[in-house]
């Protein structure tokens, strides 16, 4: 065999285990994040990662995924199938070891794949680990494989069953409802969102999504088929369908630096947030890295650059900082990296140095040639970063008045704050209250140990559609930052939080049960996710879900927080039973307040989490911009049912 073709070769030898999976199932969280709704969904995504892989590779172009009836998945490939002859080492099967080995696979193997995805090479084992049941099945050499485990534990060896002409991997598990005791049932918009997204991050794959549990108008199964034929500038241009660019077209490139494949979309509109989004081997990098100072090193000096020559910048009375080349800026950077070194809280932040200078040097490339070729557009851009300098400056003196509040005023605290006693930031929770009246009953009915009110008055800011020195003079807002006790940041990252400070590690978004509420809810999340995004991913926010209805009859009272709840109480009770109908947290009293809402032990908040930073850029954008046919759009898609007050 020619040394050409060993390095292409896929067999036993190239599946390396590296250690046993004993203790999985023990401590599940250590491999998948939790074992709440998101680890449940990493179980999938894992699985469709193997399959990515072999498509990164160049072996596998058609990606199937079905969500079945009982919550199982099942995912298929047209890859080159797992290598079913006997690993040396191991004495079994390679697909044994794949399937039963923590870290067992071919990713480490660099002669096999030069780059792979995954979280961070934890492999389809851990999945098999924390499946009550897995199926295997393999297409490879003109026969079919078949292998079935049990929480991880093979039922009988790799066995042929038949012959083939087709190649490729068919893997179907379900969940272990020991581990998932949460739930197991499956978000299909969750996966969806996900699975649209890797195919613009690997263009010229085609990847299906199948819901069985659901039919639609036609009685067919709810299906989505993503293919992308020009990768990020179609991702560019999904995420800012809702927004109005200010240039004709989405700048790209897509190239190899320093051997490491780079590749870049980005484009200006009129919104004032920086949106970037960035990934190493697909794996979302929310904390960012090295890939993301390098892009932002190359767009500074290259626009810089450009802006000094045009003249533009001579009549400025004031420097022009890194932020302002970054309003109004939708960009993805996406790298494939051989050996990734993650680091951050998360592990979701690139430490490669290397990979740096390769995007800085990709970007610097890309603007010089787009802005030459493009004068009109560089104009445009230059003028926009011109008004940003300008914004930033009025910004800067609100932000001052925020800091000089905090420090005039003793601790800087919100004349409506109503604090708690206790010290320690982990056992404090807020709840932003809406109204001064609900506020009044929450106040009265909170524990004032650990529970601190501060009451919002009205709807407060949009801040996607007002410019930064609006949304820092705006009162409620300025009264949130100073209740949390953290600060906005320095000009140069003005988004950055010193969120050691944070004075309480529970916040508590409470709003009445009724659209209004819903609106102020979102109004706040929107702010949070654009100026307080760290709250979010430390797990700080959490949104109470206070009780629709009240059912009585005589002595007895139970309180329901949807119809259905309503309905079993209602026929439980019998004739004579009454219901009454909360339209706000007003009309409750404090007692009701705390038994239901607020009562540690028997209230239900929900965490608020960030599955796609991307997902969720473009979600807000479209229901908190200007545009009202992609809203309308969504909300007849997504709402159950709406009360209009005519």
């Amino acid at each position: 065999m020619s040394e050409e073709q060993k390095k292409g070769s896929y067999g036993a030898d190239s599946i390396q285990a590296l250690e046993g999976m004993e203790h999985v199932r023990m401590r599940p969280s250590m491999y998948i994040g939790d074992v709440g709704v998101r680890g449940l969904h990493h179980l999938v995504y894992e699985v469709i990662d193997n399959s990515i892989d072999e498509a990164m590779g160049g072996y596998c172009d058609k990606i199937d995924v079905w969500v079945n009836e009982d919550n199982s998945i099942t995912v298929k490939d047209n890859g080159r199938g797992i290598p079913v002859d006997i690993h040396k080492k191991e004495g079994v099967s390679a697909l044994e070891v794949v399937m039963t080995k923590i870290g067992a696979g071919g990713k480490f193997d660099k002669d096999s794949y030069k780059v792979s995805g995954g979280l961070h090479g934890v492999g389809v084992s851990v999945v098999n680990a924390l499946s009550a049941n897995l199926k295997a099945t393999v297409h490879r050499d003109g026969k079919i494989w078949e292998q079935e485990y049990e929480r991880g534990k093979i039922m009988y060896p790799a066995k042929p069953v038949g012959d083939t002409d087709y190649r490729g991997t068919l893997v179907t598990f379900k969940p272990d409802h020991e581990i998932f005791q949460q739930s197991l049932e499956y978000n299909y918009e969750t996966l969806s969102s996900r699975l649209r997204e890797l195919s613009f991050l690997n263009k010229g794959i085609t990847i299906t999504i199948t819901d069985k549990r659901e039919k639609d108008e036609k009685g067919e199964f709810v299906t989505e088929e993503f293919t992308s034929t020009e990768g990020l500038k179609e991702f560019i241009q999904f995420l800012d369908e809702t927004r109005e660019p200010i240039i004709a077209d989405v700048i790209s490139m897509e190239g190899e630096k320093n051997n490491i494949p780079v590749e870049v979309a980005m484009i200006y509109n009129t919104s004032y947030s920086e949106n970037l989004h960035s990934y190493v081997n697909n794996i979302n990098t929310h904390e960012g890295g090295t890939h993301l100072s390098g892009f932002r090193r190359g767009l500074t000096h290259t626009l810089k650059k450009y802006a000094d020559a045009s003249g533009m910048l001579d009549k400025l009375k004031f420097d022009i900082a890194g932020d302002d080349f970054r309003e109004g800026l939708t960009a993805i950077i996406s790298v494939k990296v051989a050996e990734p070194q993650f680091e951050g809280q998360t592990k979701t932040k690139l430490g490669n140095r290397e990979v740096s200078s390769a995007v800085s040097q990709a970007v610097s490339e890309m603007l010089e040639n787009y802005l030459e070729e493009n004068p009109n557009d560089a104009k445009t851009i230059v003028q926009k970063v011109i008004l940003a300098a300008t914004a930033r400056h009025a910004a800067r003196k609100a932000r001052e008045m925020v800091q000089r509040k905090t420090v005039m005023s003793g601790g800087g605290l919100p004349g409506k704050l109503s604090d708690c006693s206790e010290q320690d930031p982990e056992k404090c929770e807020v709840f932003l209250v809406e109204g001064d009246s609900a506020g009044g009953t929450a106040k009265q009915g909170r524990d004032r140990m650990f529970q601190a009110i501060l009451p919002l008055r009205g709807k407060i800011l949009n801040v996607e559609k007002a410019m930064q020195h609006k949304v820092f003079e705006n009162e409620e807002i300025r009264n949130i930052f100073t209740a949390l006790g953290v600060t906005i940041g320095t000009e140069e990252d003005s988004k950055a939080l010193n969120i050691e400070k944070l004075r309480y590690h529970k916040v508590v978004i409470m709003c009445d049960a009724d659209v209004d509420g819903s609106h102020i809810e979102t109004l706040i999340l929107t702010f949070f996710f654009r100026y307080m995004k760290e709250l979010i991913e430390n797990g700080h926010v959490y949104i109470a879900t206070p009780p629709l209805y009240l059912v009585k009859k005589g002595a007895k009272k139970a309180y329901a927080w949807n119809d259905e709840e309503r309905d079993v109480l209602q026929k439980e009770y019998g004739e004579g039973s009454k219901i009454q109908r909360y339209k706000g947290l007003g009309e409750m009293n404090a007692e009701q307040l705390w038994d239901t809402t607020m009562k540690p032990s028997a209230r239900t908040l929900r965490q608020v989490v960030i599955d796609s930073g991307a997902e969720a850029d473009r979600v807000f954008s479209m229901l908190m911009g200007d545009e009202v046919p992609p809203r309308r759009e969504f909300i007849e898609k997504n709402a159950v049912y709406a009360n209009i007050d005519v």
